[in-house]
């Protein structure tokens, strides 16, 4: 038995089972664009776990992206215009 795996015992954390492991990549891998279509069993935990992290940065990214796209909006706006408005009410 892992060391890892009698720590959790001794501190009386319930031990998740290889069943619940499994199930839970499973639902992860729906998730996951790039692993949607597949079959569940057929891709790897370790590879549904590097595209989730995969799908993960690239959120990131976006939201960043979108971030600044919008602050160069809303500086090139003026304040008081019905676009601002729009956005503005869009944000709340």
């Amino acid at each position: 038995m892992s060391s890892r795996r009698s720590r959790s015992r001794q501190s009386g954390v319930p031990r998740i089972t290889d069943d619940q492991i499994t199930d839970l990549v499973s639902k992860l891998q729906q998730l996951i664009p790039e692993l949607r279509g597949r079959l569940p069993g057929k891709v790897s935990a370790s590879k549904v776990l590097q595209e989730t992290c995969n799908y993960i940065r690239n959120l990131h990214r976006e939201v960043d992206d979108l971030s600044d796209r919008l602050s160069e909006l809303l500086a090139s706006t003026d304040t008081d215009s019905d676009q601002a408005a729009i956005i503005r009410s869009l944000l709340m």
